[in-house]
């Protein structure tokens, strides 16, 4: 817009200094050339009648816009006067039209950006606070896309079009066993049945090296793909951390004259729809409260020993629940452990589910418990919602790793049942070979004639895992929403309809309207993402699920708080980086890694599922690959790079690369944080002269 309103006064300004010399260039001229520069002005009026059609970037306009400014200057003194002045009203109306498509072009990028304006219109009615939220769910949204497009393009595709179909081999095969309740709803429920065996899950893909004509390597691909879905979404949360570091700002510094700079300089006077306007004033409004929060705030006294008493008693009480609840996972979970040994058709539903159930309940009972407690520490809203959000993610990090921990022990105990399966197995073909052998006399021994639903198969440990990734992540959704409805949605019909004919003021008193909870749906988002990062590898459609989580997480948690909630009593800044959520978006990404990686390097995978069965280790599909198809040189350097001797100093010299980028970044920030200070005196200064 600066550069653009720079060309528009140089148009204006060029238009009296060369109407002087007009008369002599119009005598130096003949007709005929006249005449081509009246046609060369209207191939310039019928390009700026078409420049908003045009697919061009908006510095590409600009400069014919600077190219038309030449031309006509040397045209208006050609033509004189009279005609200089038409030339003259010719730019001003281009100008008015460059100026109009320029707004509309603004308009179109805003309407581009996916939930724009319903983001907006819950910043303008709950502040940045609550705002905040939504911009992190859409950018989850856009990262997972991106990760479903890695996985299905990469994984899932590739072997529906060029693998075996279904019923082709025992791992594409419901069981015989099975078949009869492998379309009961409670089955396909708990994701067994025909979805156990399904792309949904690891086990569905084969081990051949190369599938189709392409000769497409799906074990290489899956175990790339899987690793790369890491080393992506690392990339992305450091990239946002570090734009969001330039950005600068917390939301809460200090500024000279805030309130005086919010009165004059807020509204936005080319607003022209009357909705619009409406969610102007109210976010102007919302805006100002968050103003006189922080500076109540800063002016408030405190005794200050009775505060510390407080806090350290309320995070006593925090330590003990946390505490509490870490037993009580690794209670259920080795008591899911003693349900497995038995006949399912014995236990009820809530013993076949009472992992999903225990967890989902603790996610929901103990960040209100959490807020409750906190109330005895009188933090800044804004400092007390990073304490909420550290408690619940240890919580929920605790939680998940306890959960991890049993898990991986019931894994310890299924790979011990596919050894003995697996010898079996091996021990019933070689009786087979033999006796087919001595039999007929003859070492041509065909394979046996045993159908791929009757094959003895062992437990599959990977599969087993992906399902329980994929259980917590709908389990999650399903409770997230029955407490959006029923917490929620509810509560605001009973405050709104019974409050004329109750005993006291529903609104005012109990139940009332209920408050947006920041913290705990900005942790479900981030632990949520954890179990993707994790689950994704051992159910490769859990990220396709995510995707439809997030997609209707929007729609449906944004007409819930527009619906329900009310504004919080005291309604705070927000970050604008946001980098608190990212910080512990790439903590949960780390530890999201490490099971991951154990599994790849430590575990013997199946040997009868997965695209990894045969293998001593998962991850021997890429060293197969180095020495098979690479050069000899290539598997040289592989070997000299995993050498300890070149991996520690490597990792010492990453650690002073980021000691030093760190200190470089804090000396610009403070660079920043002057230039700053100067602009603002200057601004004032300008103000000063101009009033």
């Amino acid at each position: 817009m600066i550069m653009m309103t720079t060309d528009i006064y140089a148009l204006f300004s060029s238009s009296s200094s060369s109407s002087s010399s007009s008369d002599s260039d119009e005598e130096s001229l003949s007709e005929g050339e006249i005449e081509a520069l009246k046609e060369q002005v209207e191939e310039k009026k019928k390009l700026i009648a078409t420049l908003r059609n045009k697919p061009w970037r908006m510095q590409k306009r600009l400069s014919l816009l600077k190219e038309a400014q030449e031309f006509v200057e040397k045209f208006e003194g050609a033509l004189g006067k009279g005609k200089g002045r038409r030339l003259y009203a010719f730019k001003v109306m281009m100008t008015k039209k460059l100026i109009k498509f320029n707004r509309d072009f603004e308009n179109f990028k805003t309407a581009c950006i996916p939930w724009e304006r319903k983001i907006k219109e819950v910043e303008s009615h709950f502040g940045s606070s609550v705002a905040s939220y939504f911009l992190f769910l859409r950018w989850m949204y856009g990262v997972n896309l991106v990760l479903f497009g890695f996985m299905f393009g990469l994984v899932v595709l590739p072997e529906v079009l060029m693998g075996l179909p279904y019923g082709s081999i025992p791992r594409k095969t419901v069981p015989r066993e099975e078949q009869d309740t492998a379309m009961d709803f409670s089955v396909l429920l708990d994701f067994g049945g025909y979805c156990q065996y399904s792309i949904l899950f690891y086990g569905f893909y084969n081990n051949d090296r190369t599938i189709g004509l392409l000769k497409f390597r799906l074990p290489l691909s899956y175990l790339l793909t899987s690793v790369g879905i890491f080393g992506y979404s690392l990339l992305v949360v450091i990239r946002t951390m570090a734009r969001n570091a330039n950005e600068g700002g917390d939301g809460g510094e200090e500024g000279d004259f805030i309130f005086s700079w919010k009165m004059f300089t807020s509204w936005d006077y080319l607003i022209g729809n009357p909705e619009t306007a409406d969610n102007k004033y109210a976010s102007i409004t919302t805006s100002f409260k968050e103003s006189i929060v922080d500076e109540q705030e800063n002016q408030k006294d405190e005794n200050i020993h009775l505060r510390r008493f407080l806090r350290v008693f309320a995070n006593f009480l925090i330590l003990c629940s946390l505490g509490g609840s870490g037993y009580l996972i690794y209670f259920v979970v080795k008591r899911s452990q003693d349900f497995a040994k038995v006949d399912p058709k014995t236990l009820t539903w809530f013993e076949k589910n009472e992992v999903e159930f225990v967890m989902s309940l603790l996610g929901l009972v103990c960040p209100p418990l959490f807020e409750t407690i906190a109330e005895l520490e009188d933090y800044h809203p804004r400092i007390a919602l990073k304490w909420q959000l550290g408690r619940i993610f240890a919580l929920f990090l605790g939680n998940l790793y306890t959960f991890l921990f049993a898990l991986f022990d019931e894994v310890t105990a299924k790979l011990e049942t596919e050894k003995s399966i697996k010898n079996a197995t091996e021990w019933a073909y070689q009786q087979y070979f033999a006796n087919y052998s001595l039999f007929y006399n003859t070492t041509d021994v065909p394979p046996p004639n045993v159908a791929p639903a009757d094959v003895i198969r062992g437990p599959c440990w990977e599969t087993g895992v992906g399902r329980e990734f994929v259980k917590l992540t709908v389990s999650d959704v399903q409770v997230t929403y029955l407490t959006i409805l029923v917490g929620d949605f509810a509560r605001a019909v009973i405050v709104r309809f019974l409050n004329y004919c109750w005993c006291w003021d529903l609104e005012a008193g109990f139940p009332s309207y209920g408050e947006f909870d920041i913290s705990g749906n900005v942790l479900g988002l981030v632990f949520n993402q954890g179990m993707i990062w994790m689950g994704a590898f051992y159910a490769p459609g859990l990220v396709g699920i995510n995707v439809l989580r997030l997609l209707t997480s929007m729609y449906y948690q944004s007409w819930a708080v527009m619906a329900c909630n009310v504004p919080h009593e005291r309604v705070f800044k927000a970050s604008r980086s946001n980098n608190f959520y990212m910080g512990l978006l790439l903590l949960v990404l780390f530890l999201s890694l490490l099971p991951v990686v154990y599994s790849m390097m430590t575990l013997a995978p199946s040997f009868d599922c997965g695209p990894f069965s045969g293998q001593e280790k998962m991850y021997d599909v890429v060293i197969e690959t180095i020495e098979q198809d690479l050069p000899a040189f290539i598997g040289n350097i592989f070997t000299y790079a995993s050498n300890p001797g070149l991996i520690m100093p490597a990792i010492l010299l990453m650690i002073l690369a980021i000691y030093y980028l760190n200190t470089v970044s804090k000396a610009y920030q403070q660079t920043n944080i002057d230039l700053r200070k100067k602009m603002k005196m200057v601004s004032i200064g300008v103000v000063f002269v101009l009033f």
